[in-house]
């Protein structure tokens, strides 16, 4: 074991502050990383103040932290995918049983017994798993990502959860040429959505409340936008969409937007 610099939370109230985390040392399969950039998300936040404790009561010290980039800095004996020097991600787990028939199945995500960046069963030193809030962490180098190196590293971050939570659904259901597709809410995740509609290649409009967004939709990429107060904006665009994309996390009537479906369109929503 070694001992790494992090922030953790104390308690539900606690501020982070510094402190000193156990590491193990890596193992045959493991990849040590020094991280560089860690995003911070809302669900770092909902953990630290224990706001899950329906689902996952938080168990203190918590360090958070999902949206891991960094460097390999040491590679155990039996990896394959990772040289020291890489450039490396790591989002929100870090092992699953790899016997089920999710991971068989590649979607170890549905895994039941999978491990969570933070805040899970630690099965090599007991306790809880620590985030990426800290220098350094050691992952199994399945659950580890290879990062191009000709990406700018702080705004790669934040795909290893906002991206891959909009990422997921516009592929699966086809976002792509000759679709209608909606994202709405132009959030941390709404506009990382609008961003990768458009380059699947769907005609993209972003929705919402807020008229002073709709120069930044465009930029980022929406074909049109449509504020959703408006319900003459909305008329017009009802019964056409193949797919929609709700990011919103406040409360809101979903019906609205279940209005603008095509026949066998469909809704998702992340959050």
């Amino acid at each position: 074991m070694y001992n790494a610099k992090a922030y953790s939370a104390t308690g539900e109230s606690s501020p982070l502050g510094s402190t000193t985390i156990q590491r193990r040392d890596p193992n045959e399969h493991d990849v040590q990383i020094e991280i560089l950039f860690c995003g911070i998300c809302h669900s770092d936040l909902h953990a630290a103040r224990n706001e899950w404790s329906e689902f996952s009561a938080t168990v203190y010290p918590i360090v958070p932290g999902h949206e891991i980039i960094g460097r390999v800095t040491k590679v155990g004996a039996a990896v394959t995918k990772f040289k020291t020097g890489d450039l490396a991600a790591v989002g929100c787990m870090v092992d699953s049983d790899r016997t089920c028939n999710q991971c068989k199945e590649g979607l170890e995500q549905y895994c039941p017994n999978n491990t969570l960046t933070y805040n899970s069963p630690d099965e090599h030193l007991g306790g809880v798993t620590y985030g990426g809030y800290s220098e350094s962490i050691v992952v199994d180098e399945h659950f580890v990502l290879r990062v191009p190196s000709n990406l700018e590293l702080p705004g790669v971050a934040p795909l290893l959860c906002a991206g891959i939570t909009t990422y997921s659904p516009l592929r699966h259901w086809g976002a792509g040429n000759g679709k209608k597709v909606g994202v709405v809410g132009l959030g941390g995740l709404g506009h990382v959505g609008v961003k990768l509609a458009h380059a699947l290649g769907a005609h993209v409009v972003a929705f919402t409340t807020s008229p002073g967004k709709t120069e930044d939709a465009l930029r980022l990429g929406a074909d049109e936008v449509v504020v959703s107060r408006n319900a003459n904006e909305m008329e017009k665009h009802a019964g056409s969409f193949d797919f929609i994309l709700d990011t919103v996390s406040a409360a809101h009537d979903i019906n609205a937007y279940l209005a603008l479906l095509a026949r066998d369109g469909t809704l998702t929503t992340d959050r």
